[in-house]
């Protein structure tokens, strides 16, 4: 076990998390397991930090000349050197040799008032102001005068700012030197610089997902995952014994005309997010402090959607085509997702360096194209995430699930569908009207705030949400469950509990952070922290740190149920549901931990259960 450095009660220099900014703070304590130091700024804010983010305070006082010693004896030498009593003490012109040796203590003298200048540290990020607290970005109070709470890093950018008033003073250099120093630290060459090391400094640090090998296989495991469950779903025995699944022939899966109808229907809720319906709201703001514009109009383009559908039905198109061609449909809409997600890197090289995602810089090509290089890629006002976020996939399931229904009522030669497909249905149509209707939450959400778009969102909003979350009902297609009514109103119940968490747990979180002061939110108690955030203690989030995942998985279980327990395969979405939002949670948790320090974990030790209330 590495030995301390730093004791408690000791002063030493912090980093602040997330800048290069260095603050006096106090040592409270250290963990021995997590090897991390609690300090306390002089503001009263506690952070957990790393050693490797503490200095001590004298590696930030004045460095003293190395040849300080040297220099007193130099100048008394000199002075010894007394003149000839035969020679006047003004108007004589001095020997070579002397005016050698004054020009070399002069130079020694340059050399010497360098190396006696402070270590000055600098936020690249932030300008220092005078009486500036930063306590709207979560930083602590900065000192004024000789304090070293506040120490700029300005020798790696302007050494010779201080070298220069130094010189001034005592007349140390001729003109032709200042200007030949005013070339060589121009302003030009200061701002590379700064957009050198801000450009280091933005890079994606730790990765995610088994970093690229990871990345590497999800890109082709996620795809696979896809067409087994489908296949399976196919069989008349989808036991997971019966693997692998006989595969169809190649030329079987590709048809053009259903990848035709795929970009017919992209374009379709394209056209819809481009019309002037609907309101249009500000997001949260970027790491540059500008607000990205976002209209609001995606139950509009569900309406349409479902007036566009209605007309086909009543002019007899068959819509269970879906069904008899659904892995077609799932392979070309891989492929367009693909195609979509080759498109977003390329433009994203050419993105400025403040659009690109916090998650997706990590300069390794295989990593940033699965997570994602470009925060938030637009092609004039038209946002590709956010348009793909709710609207293609999340409509597109709706579809799929009717296309279910009317294919079980022909194969079955049925005049109404069965109980079990109308659950699922509904389940999960409620879900997606909900989705829609409060879309404007969504912009406070990770996906658009802090993941890229790159293959990971586009295949996951494009393949998975409408092939996957379908799945319970192109299982009952072929597999028709029985489903009596006194257990049909108990799934309807268990749903309604969850759709109920889900809904009132997300609405607290997003009115709490549109305005914490609404008098309607009066009685929610909450953790201030540094950041100028508060962490809820009260309603759902003081039951449970993601009451919200709760609700998910409660309504992931109702709408699997209908489809009976002979096989385990619809419920593949619950596994998958509780290990994405465990990896989520997780993920929420190391960046919650990193943002609001001691705060975050004060919360933890006021709700101490993640999602399941009494077992984890």
């Amino acid at each position: 076990m590495p030995n301390r450095r730093f004791a408690d009660g000791e002063v030493v220099m912090g980093r602040w998390p997330g800048s290069v900014l260095y603050y006096e703070v106090q040592v409270t304590s250290y963990d021995d397991v997590s090897h991390l130091y609690t300090v306390k700024y002089k503001d009263g804010t506690e952070l957990a930090l790393k050693e490797s983010d503490i200095r001590s305070q004298s590696s930030f006082k004045h460095r003293k000349s190395q040849s300080s010693s040297s220099s007193p004896s130099r100048r008394s030498s000199s002075r010894s050197r007394s003149r000839s009593p035969g020679r006047p003490a003004k108007g004589r012109r001095r020997s070579s040799s002397q005016s050698r040796e004054h020009k070399d203590d002069k130079k020694k003298t340059i050399q010497e008032t360098s190396l006696a200048l402070p270590v000055i540290f600098f936020s690249f990020n932030q300008k220092p102001s005078e009486n500036n607290t930063r306590r709207y970005n979560g930083e602590p109070d900065s000192t004024e005068g000789n304090d070293t709470s506040c120490v700029i890093l300005e020798q790696k950018l302007k050494p010779d700012l201080e070298v220069e008033r130094v010189l001034e003073q005592y007349s140390l250099r001729p003109r032709k030197e200042e200007k030949k120093k005013e070339e060589i630290y121009s302003e030009k060459k200061i701002f590379e610089t700064i957009k050198t090391i801000e450009k280091a400094s933005s890079k994606t640090k730790e990765l995610e997902f088994g970093g690229r090998i990871g990345a590497f296989m999800l890109i082709f495991f996620l795809p696979a995952t896809v067409f087994y469950l489908l296949l399976m779903c196919k069989q008349d025995d989808p036991s997971l014994m019966n693997f692998p699944p006989p595969l169809p022939a190649l030329e079987s899966l590709w048809e053009p005309r259903v990848f035709g109808v795929v970009l017919l229907w992209f374009f379709l809720q394209a056209l819809f997010y481009l019309l002037p319906i609907g309101k249009v709201v500000e997001g949260l703001p970027l790491s540059n402090g500008r607000k990205l514009q976002y209209r609001i109009n995606g139950f509009y383009a569900f309406v349409l959607t479902a007036a566009a559908i209605g007309t086909l039905l009543y002019f007899q198109f068959e819509l269970h085509y879906l069904y008899d061609h659904f892995m077609q449909f799932a392979v070309s809409a891989a492929a367009f997702s693909v195609g979509l997600s080759i498109f977003l890197y390329i433009r994203s090289l050419k993105a400025p360096e403040e659009e690109l995602a916090p998650s997706g810089n990590s300069g390794y090509f295989v990593y940033d194209f699965f997570t994602g290089h470009e925060l938030n890629p637009r092609i004039g006002s038209f946002d590709l995430k956010y348009f793909c976020e709710l609207r293609p996939g999340l409509i597109g399931w709706v579809v799929i699930n009717l296309a279910m229904l009317l294919a079980e009522m022909k194969i079955h030669n049925q005049s109404m569908p069965s109980l079990s497909m109308v659950l699922v249905n509904s389940f999960q149509l409620l879900y997606v009207v909900d989705a829609l209707w409060n879309e404007e939450a969504v912009l406070t959400t990770m996906d658009i705030t802090h993941d890229g778009f790159g293959f990971m969102l586009a295949f996951g909003d494009l393949v998975w949400v409408p092939f996957v979350y379908s799945l319970q009902a192109f299982y009952l297609v072929g597999h028709p469950t029985a489903v009596s009514w006194p257990v049909a109103a108990a799934i309807t119940i268990l749903n309604c509990i969850g759709y109920y968490i889900f809904r009132s747990a997300n609405s607290q979180k997003n009115s709490f952070r549109r305005n914490p002061s609404d008098p309607k939110l009066a009685y929610l108690k909450f953790i201030p922290t540094a950041t100028g955030k508060g962490l809820l203690v009260t309603g759902w989030w003081g039951f449970v740190r993601h009451p919200n995942y709760l609700g998910d998985i409660i309504m992931a279980l109702a709408w699997s149920l209908p489809c009976g327990f002979s096989h385990i395969l619809p419920y593949f979405y619950v596994i998958y549901f509780i290990c994405l939002l465990v990896h989520r949670e997780a993920r929420d948790e190391h960046h919650c931990k990193q943002k609001y320090g001691l705060a975050w974990e004060r919360y933890c030790q006021r709700v101490p259960y993640r999602i399941f209330p009494y077992i984890y």
